[in-house]
């Protein structure tokens, strides 16, 4: 497995910007996407903010131009859009390519509309058949012409990590040349209802990493990259934005929604990735933490990058009250932003924090800092039922 693996193009669609372009304005002007519910139907409309994408579904079917799909489909299908764009494909069958894409929704945001009429006879059946997980999937590879190998992920928040992990070997074994990975979720009634019963939901605007957190804000949104072996890259001359050095993945198998307290599942990913990447935690310059904002998920994860940096934690923040959690895609949404803090140098802050978290003894960076050299960056994705994984992006 001596091939390197490269990103040659990212798109993005979240409640930060409908491109990289927008989402890199938003973050480095501090601009938050997080605000009052607008567009999904639901009788929490004034209850909780949440991180929605800043188009309805017809003004996103106008968008994507590929007729009327459902939201999964149509915020993929404009990430993926941007991501070939950027990576200058055109030609499917010039090379081995395939199409890993995550979601834990899939198309029921819009089925569930239907379930209350379905039993009176009275539904309308559109969309009935985009349910399952990976119609979208298929529907968005089948429009690109991706034949090679084309598959869904879902584990929950760590699904596009895993999708990148699994494009990245297919790539190392020479199965494929390319592979465009990420994921997308849509708001949905749902998970917002489903969250709220967990009671982790927090009603005003997260704060991740803050003594006095309450819980997450959920999020929508796509995110895409073009994942490219060293071999194709430098056959067709390809500009690089960053590589993949280095993932791992473990589960901590604590609990259904919560994480070991030590921080088990999230220690062993990072030091997987430390081990595929073949650098040492001292060469981390910057970690964009999963960071969700709950009492549980930000003292796991600040116990166990204590534990593994050995109380020299490099600077980390979470960028997660920028966008929400968008579930499935905040992997891949996640990666985008720590390739584009490499490219320019900038780190992002954690918005709102104001207070230390008393059991940790590292404060994440909280106001934006820009001229940092940035060579090696850490994304942490931590999931539901322990699912953990951790990705290393260098420096071009």
């Amino acid at each position: 497995m001596a091939n390197k693996v490269f990103v040659t193009g990212m798109g993005i669609m979240s409640a930060i910007g409908n491109s990289v372009e927008e989402t890199l304005y938003s973050l480095s002007n501090n601009r938050s996407g997080i605000e009052k519910i607008r567009y999904l139907e639901t009788s929490h409309k004034d209850n909780f903010v949440v991180g929605e994408v800043k188009l309805s579904n017809k003004e996103l079917i106008e968008l994507a131009g590929i007729g009327t799909y459902n939201r999964t489909t149509l915020l993929g299908y404009i990430a993926v859009r941007e991501a070939l764009k950027m990576a200058s494909i055109t030609d499917m069958k010039e090379a081995r390519t395939g199409f890993i894409s995550s979601t834990t929704v899939a198309g029921m945001c819009h089925t569930e509309l239907l379930y209350k009429g379905f039993f009176e006879g009275k539904n309308n059946e559109n969309f009935m058949d985009h349910h399952l997980n990976g119609v979208s999937t298929n529907d968005i590879a089948s429009h690109f012409g991706i034949r090679d190998y084309v598959t869904s992920i879902s584990t929950a928040c760590s699904s596009a990590a895993n999708a990148m992990i699994l494009g990245a070997r297919l790539i190392k074994n020479n199965i494929l040349d390319r592979v465009v990975v990420g994921g997308v979720d849509p708001l949905s009634k749902f998970t917002l209802n489903g969250f709220n019963t967990l009671m982790i939901l927090d009603n005003e605007w997260s704060k991740p990493f803050d003594e006095n957190r309450k819980g997450l804000n959920l999020g929508e949104g796509a995110a895409f990259l073009v994942l490219e072996s060293e071999k194709w890259v430098k056959e067709k001359n390809k500009k690089v934005l960053a590589q993949l050095i280095g993932y791992g993945n473990a589960n901590d198998a604590f609990h259904q929604t919560a994480s070991s307290p030590e921080g088990h599942g999230a220690l062993l990913a990072m030091q997987k990735a430390f081990k595929v990447a073949g650098i040492t935690p001292d060469q981390i310059d910057y970690i964009n933490a999963h960071g969700t904002g709950t009492p549980n998920n930000d003292a796991s994860e600040g116990i166990a990058m204590q534990t593994i940096f050995k109380n020299h934690v490099p600077k980390f923040s979470s960028t997660k009250a920028f966008t929400g959690h968008t579930l499935a895609a905040a992997a891949a949404v996640e990666a985008v932003i720590s390739i584009l803090a490499i490219q320019n140098s900038m780190i992002f802050p954690c918005l709102n924090r104001k207070e230390q978290m008393k059991n940790l003894t590292i404060t994440p960076v909280d106001t934006l800092e820009k001229n940092v050299s940035l060579d090696y960056v850490m994304s942490n994705s931590f999931g539901f039922g322990g699912n953990c994984s951790s990705l290393i992006f260098a420096k071009n």
